[in-house]
């Protein structure tokens, strides 16, 4: 029997994933998934060939087992290579199933899209447990599934455009948890843009520029309280002065495990103007630095809490053929503009979009930023 159509009639959902569609009788279900499990007789082996082939290689074992965990305590009603029905029982969590079958409470949001809810359904309604992630690019005739970076630069009590309150990023963050977004670490783009990982439909990143020390007084605290990480570029010269970070707070942010160091050069100078009396030499060998001395900086105080630089994002969002060159030499694996957008399994890796958040911006203004679909016609 192929496919799960005795158990679920299932179909692949527009967006990607599976869906139930309609369940059938438990009896029915459970005769189909009786009859998927049934051995069948195999293809007649060849003849042995003339030299032995090397054996092959094993298989890794699978990282999870059918054992009951605590917040999966129910049972397997049927299963094939592709998904599984979970009958669950009080008490069970999506990232308890999630732990069980795929190995990571993280991917409980695969489970909340299979089955178009985020929690567990009460009494024995059975769960589709997708084993297999299908294709990982979500693309339909309407565009193609988009993660929005958001741009911060400074919080807390102030005037100016770049300077977004305490409680407006509050409402942001909370925001964003009620509407069951997932914050993803900036790493988590690279296999999307790859085409090997697949991302939720709600996923957004969190990004702030320069580091002015109001991140560690204001924004870090709120990313603690909501469990969001967020990606930190600083450029090198300013860390320490009056109103910076210091090496110490950078050192907190990173030990945290929720704030990520990276590199936004190490003057913050525009690197797609050359200055008159500056040279080509000059100029190349100036964004050769740009691009190196922070790296360096940055992993040689803080290599000891894990900081390894592999983003960059541009000052002022600027980029040129030079600067993308020697991206490519110093094998930096992503680059951030300020070109506002979303990001679609198309962008190129050294020219991500970001869209700037500032003071002036209502909640409805940020919501309005949030694109999570692409159409691959339109920038």
């Amino acid at each position: 029997m192929t496919g799960f159509a005795a158990a679920a009639a299932i179909e692949p959902h527009r967006r990607g994933g599976w869906r139930p569609v309609v369940w059938a009788s438990a009896a029915v279900a459970l005769l189909g998934l009786a009859a998927c499990a049934a051995p069948r007789p195999g293809p007649v082996a060849p003849p042995p060939p003339a030299t032995p082939p090397a054996p092959p290689v094993a298989a890794p074992a699978p990282p999870t087992s059918d054992a009951p965990l605590p917040g999966a305590m129910g049972d397997v009603a049927g299963r094939n290579e592709r998904v599984l029905v979970y009958v669950p029982r009080d008490g069970d969590t999506l990232a308890g199933v999630a732990t069980r079958f795929l190995g990571d409470a993280d991917r409980a949001w695969q489970i909340a899209d299979a089955n178009g809810q985020r929690w567990v359904p009460a009494g024995t309604q059975p769960l589709v447990v997708p084993l297999s992630a299908g294709s990982v690019l979500d693309v339909t005739a309407d565009g193609a599934q988009s993660v929005p970076i958001l741009c911060y630069h400074r919080f807390g009590p102030g005037q100016g455009k770049m300077v977004v309150a305490a409680s407006q990023f509050e409402a942001q963050l909370e925001w964003l948890a009620r509407n069951h977004y997932r914050v993803l670490k900036l790493s988590e783009m690279a296999g999307f843009l790859a085409g090997k990982t697949a991302l939720p439909q709600r996923s957004v990143v969190i990004t702030i520029d320069d580091g002015y020390e109001t991140v560690h007084r204001y924004a870090f605290p709120l990313l603690k309280k909501y469990g969001f990480p967020a990606t930190l570029f600083v450029y090198a010269d300013f860390v320490g002065a009056r109103d910076a970070l210091s090496w110490a707070q950078l050192q907190e942010l990173a030990e945290s495990g929720l704030v990520d160091i990276q590199a936004h050069s190490k003057s913050h100078r525009n690197l797609i103007e050359q200055a008159t009396n500056e040279g080509d030499a000059a100029y190349r060998q100036s964004i050769e630095a740009e691009l190196r001395l922070p790296r360096a900086a940055l992993e040689r105080r803080l290599g000891a809490v894990g900081v390894k630089v592999h983003h960059f994002a541009y000052p002022f969002g600027d980029a040129n053929e030079l600067v993308l060159e020697t991206m490519r030499r110093q094998q930096y694996d992503l680059g951030l503009t300020v070109i506002p957008g979303g990001n679609a399994f198309f962008a190129h890796p050294l020219m991500l979009r970001r869209t700037m958040i500032y003071g002036d911006h209502s909640l409805e203004d940020f919501k309005a930023r949030l694109q999570l679909r692409r159409n691959a016609l339109w920038p």
